[in-house]
């Protein structure tokens, strides 16, 4: 009985000691963050942060994560400028008073070796929210160029600007809004 309990707990160590968190650095050449939402009920408007930083950890065995992106508000782009400068202003994104918004999530769901979701909260307009970004796709591979491991995947979520205080135009402007974010991030 003794033999067969010393075994459990040696297995059991070994386990814990194959557990490894990675850190990766967001690559911000390969990392963007876009947004789609309705005008009117007619077309889609659509437009990306164009400066952003972060990080994720993993470890792949224990099935856990952490992740957190920090977007530049002030670099939101749909390529009209007049537009842009709206979604600025107070009546959208306040980048005046509130320059960031940041996702933190540590709830991750995997299928295999795959992060199928991370769920966690978003920070927009000083008010904090939880969101679950979905998976579409995610893999991991060894960059010929960077020689070192790269992960990342298609998320997207759907979130209602209201819950952070962006009411502006409701309800001509829908309230939904699609959040697609293409993440690679690089082993440090």
């Amino acid at each position: 009985m003794k033999k067969a309990l010393l075994l459990t707990a040696l297995f059991a160590a070994a386990g814990i000691a194959q557990a490894e968190s990675v850190t990766y650095s967001i690559e911000p050449t390969h990392t963007q963050v876009f947004f789609e939402a309705k005008h009117f009920g007619t077309s889609t408007n659509r437009g990306r942060w164009d400066k952003k930083e972060g990080t994720v950890t993993l470890d792949k065995a224990a099935k856990t994560g952490k992740v957190e992106l920090t977007l530049d508000m002030a670099s939101v782009s749909t390529g009209i400028g007049p537009f842009d400068g709206h979604l600025k202003s107070k009546d959208f994104f306040n980048v005046g008073e509130f320059p960031t918004a940041k996702f933190v999530g540590d709830k991750f769901v995997f299928n295999g070796d795959k992060v199928t979701s991370v769920a966690g909260e978003l920070t927009l307009l000083g008010k904090t929210n939880p969101v679950t970004l979905t998976a579409s796709s995610f893999n991991c591979y060894q960059n010929p160029m960077l020689k070192r491991e790269v992960c990342g995947g298609d998320f997207e979520a759907t979130i209602q600007r209201s819950q952070w205080g962006m009411g502006y135009g409701l309800p001509g402007i829908p309230d939904s809004v699609r959040l697609l974010i293409q993440v690679e991030a690089v082993k440090q």
